[in-house]
């Protein structure tokens, strides 16, 4: 146990200070504290003073608190990178599953059974291209495996995934729409990755394809999703995140039968904070022992 001093700002959330208290430290003002837990957005971030050794980001991207300039070389950064993975993971299955089993059209026109009937897909026998293969991937992998798909996945440096049948460099992403099914995006949001799904990439998936985003919106471009979908060059979309976020009212894409679209909500923000607990006590231990933190930010990323 140790008597570090952590401050949880900008609200005490009883989650979180019930994870630093475990550990054995206390929470304490900005002033007096070794570690901050961050919770807020970059909007607000504090002036840190130079007692603060290690900043702890609630979320996985960073890329908001890159833009903000918040970030700097004299602390540890960490951000939440794989701590949502499994609740990620769960709602992208769900999303995928939806649409191959029609349950969103059921739902929209009820006993339609002779048109409904025929687009039912299933996963067996599916390759699934995970694009972003890092901690969502690794969830996400054994529960389409469970469905008897196979997996595609696809990294930066094209280093074998575990748990992948095959993996593929961003940098072969044009064979990636030829070898596979389905698409789901779990990329973060870089210039790279960029409407990674676009007009081109569109094409080149089979018909049959379902494309799934729990990544990032401006991932896809959605002008040319509408046209994609709305020709059914692809069998269908299913978002969790869009460009921007919350569609307008009159976005085209809500009218479209076969695109799904969810609030955000693969990571619940309700109960975000209950997920990110037990992540943050981890890391204050090693942080304690003097040990390497979990999901340290390295100088320099933008991701």
């Amino acid at each position: 146990m140790s008597d570090l001093a952590v401050a949880v700002e900008p609200v005490r959330d009883e989650h979180v200070v019930a994870a630093v208290e475990s550990t054995g430290a206390r929470v304490v003002d900005l002033a007096d504290a070794r570690v901050l837990v961050w919770l807020g957005d970059p909007t607000g971030f504090p002036d840190l003073p130079d007692t603060i050794e290690w900043v702890a980001l609630k979320t996985a991207g960073i890329e908001g608190f890159v833009d903000a300039g918040v970030l700097d070389e004299k602390r540890i950064w960490t951000n939440a990178s794989g701590f949502y993975a499994e609740n990620v993971a769960e709602h992208a299955l769900a999303l995928l599953l939806t649409g191959l089993r029609q349950i969103h059209t059921s739902i929209r026109d009820g006993w339609d059974k002779d048109r409904i009937d025929t687009a039912v897909r299933t996963l067996r026998g599916a390759t699934v291209a995970i694009i972003g293969a890092g901690g969502i991937g690794a969830s996400l992998m054994p529960r389409l495996k469970a469905c008897g798909a196979q997996v595609l996945a696809v990294n930066r440096s094209g280093r074998p995934v575990e748990g992948a049948d095959t993996t593929l460099p961003s940098s072969r992403m044009e064979e990636v729409w030829t070898s596979t099914d389905h698409v789901i995006l779990a990329a973060p949001s870089t210039p790279e990755t960029h409407h990674l799904i676009n007009a081109r990439s569109l094409a080149a998936l089979p018909g049959h394809a379902w494309v799934v985003n729990v990544a990032r919106g401006p991932l896809i471009d959605q002008q040319a999703l509408y046209w994609a979908l709305r020709g059914n060059e692809i069998a269908g979309a299913a978002l969790d995140v869009t460009d921007p976020e919350p569609p307008a009212d009159d976005d085209p894409l809500w009218s479209l039968p076969n695109c799904i679209i969810t609030p955000h909500i693969a990571n619940p923000a309700s109960g975000l904070t209950r997920e990110l607990a037990p992540w943050v006590a981890r890391n204050i231990g090693r942080f304690a022992a003097g040990e390497e933190l979990i999901s340290v930010v390295p100088v320099g990323r933008d991701y």
